[in-house]
């Protein structure tokens, strides 16, 4: 059996998750905690009765939004709520003059980059691959958008090397965070944008999902998507052209999924309550263990996810087989180490790809 370090903290968290053993997939989507499975349910309980509690709605999702904050290191006031990263990342698009040359990494997720292929107005992208993508920033870059961590093959990018890059040549910078945020420290500050749908490694319900906006972004970006909840004041945003939009990053809000952001708020206190460190240190050593024992080499910096080749499909049936959730992209199996997951679901994934 694999020996890996853990904490008491780790280990009490852990705890309030009901599944997990051989789950091996929150990069596809992540467990509910027993919290969230509460309030989501109580708050089901409340509307069938006839008394859904509209504050109630509205206090989720602002704690939802400073929580998020608080994990990326900024403040609410710089937090935009959303609800898929398409949306988000159209926002950012906005800003983007006629003409502007997008830089995304080759296999790029496909909502980091949509957005920007079909904006029209003469944007165009341009792809490199991921680990040379700082060297090919240059000075007709508009934006660099890229994931923090690949989704199709776990690879954590230089995101230092690119941020770096992109301001030698005074280019904005997007980040998809969505593989990162619950296991990979992310300090939003480094970046213009960072978006993160919160449904994977955050344990939240889909449909929640953060836009963190730099100033120098915010002065260039339009609120395309703006609604009711735009609103400086949402409930009196309702009718009509003559809103008052919010001054901070709200005015890129769009209207929340209620339900979702109830069951996002116990999520997001469970993730915020522990030391990023030590979630980093959690995950990537379980995957770490995994690799060693799979015989696949450890990356450059070190990923909770482990992508190797199965071009047929065999390795992912045999996982299947032996009753553990795994998943595979781009003829590759990939399996991911979180939270919920100790170093028996590395053996039993080991045992049952043959190990």
């Amino acid at each position: 059996m694999s020996v890996i370090a853990s904490s008491p903290a780790i280990d009490a968290a852990r705890r309030e998750f009901d599944g997990g053993r051989d789950y091996l997939a929150a990069c596809t989507v992540g467990l509910p905690t027993r919290a969230t499975r509460a309030a989501v349910r109580a708050d089901l309980d409340a509307s069938a009765s006839g008394r859904p509690d509209l504050a109630a709605y509205g206090a989720a999702v602002e704690r939802s939004r400073a929580l998020f904050g608080s994990l990326v290191g900024v403040g609410a006031e710089r937090v935009a709520i959303s609800s898929q990263t398409s949306v988000a990342a159209a926002t950012v698009a906005s800003a983007l003059p006629d003409g502007a040359e997008v830089l995304v990494p080759e296999g790029e997720f496909s909502s980091v980059v949509l957005p920007f292929v079909h904006a029209g107005r003469g944007i165009r992208v341009r792809t490199a691959p991921l680990r040379e993508l700082a060297h090919h920033v240059r000075p007709e870059t508009a934006l660099v958008a890229f994931s923090a961590v690949q989704s199709a093959t776990g690879e954590v990018a230089d995101a230092g090397a690119v941020a770096a890059a992109a301001a030698a040549h005074d280019a904005l910078t997007l980040c998809d965070a969505t593989q990162a945020v619950g296991w990979l420290p992310v300090e939003a500050s480094a970046f213009d944008a960072v978006v993160c749908h919160a449904y994977k490694w955050l344990c939240a319900p889909r449909g929640v999902t953060f836009l963190t906006v730099s100033e120098r972004l915010a002065a260039r970006m339009s609120p395309i998507h703006a609604g009711w909840y735009a609103g400086d004041d949402p409930w009196a945003s309702c009718y009509g052209p003559d809103v008052e939009l919010a001054r901070d990053a709200r005015r890129f809000d769009v209207s929340p999924a209620w339900q979702a952001f109830v069951g996002a708020a116990p999520a997001l206190e469970l993730f915020a309550a522990l030391a990023p460190s030590e979630l980093h240190a959690h995950a990537t050593g379980l995957a770490a263990a995994f690799r060693r024992g799979l015989g696949v080499a450890e990356p450059e910096r070190a990923s909770a996810i482990v992508t190797w080749t199965d071009s047929d499909g065999a390795a992912l049936a045999r996982l299947t087989a032996a009753g553990i959730t795994a998943s595979g992209r781009s003829g590759r199996a990939r399996v991911a180490f979180h939270l919920f997951n100790d170093e028996d679901d590395v053996d039993l994934a080991l045992a049952a790809l043959g190990r």
